[in-house]
């Protein structure tokens, strides 16, 4: 590289690949049916989590997450599963997302919050996975496994 060809950090980080990242809590109950939430923005139901801000972690904003929408300031388990998903038309940059295990939650511990949050269920596994988006019905089983096996996962578009 010729002295020439140096350009500014600023224009550099400008010109290279965006990338959104998300990170997510698995719950379950005492009974082992798996949280699944409903947002008022999306058509789907979610696992409790959400997009990271500016500086945070995966884990801080996950952490950050779970206490806006339902209330809990939690100490996150194993990371279970990295998931990185392609660009869409929807969504013009990839997306990488973080799951943890949430641990146990008994229902009465949650507290929605009503402005992001319509309803919570606590499912069976086969249920809470058709009300996801098609990439959080393939991630909820990769999740599951991870938690049974004390592995982390990483999944490329599936």
């Amino acid at each position: 590289m010729s002295p020439n060809d140096w350009v500014p950090p600023q224009e550099w980080f400008a010109s290279r690949p965006k990338n959104l990242a998300a990170a997510c809590a698995l719950f379950t109950d005492p009974s082992g049916r798996v949280l699944v939430v409903k947002p008022h923005y999306r058509d789907h139901w979610l696992f409790v989590g959400g997009q990271l801000d500016e500086g945070e972690t995966p884990e801080q904003a996950c952490r950050r997450e779970v206490k806006e929408e339902i209330g809990l300031d939690v100490e996150l388990g194993d990371l279970l599963v990295v998931d990185w998903t392609q660009a869409t038309a929807e969504r013009p940059f990839p997306l990488l997302v973080f799951i943890f295990d949430g641990g146990t939650l008994d229902p009465e511990q949650i507290r929605l919050d009503r402005d992001e949050l319509v309803e919570f269920r606590f499912l069976p596994a086969d249920e809470a996975r058709r009300l996801l988006s098609v990439n959080g019905q393939r991630r909820m089983p990769v999740a599951l496994e991870a938690k049974r096996t004390g592995t982390t996962m990483y999944r490329s578009n599936g």
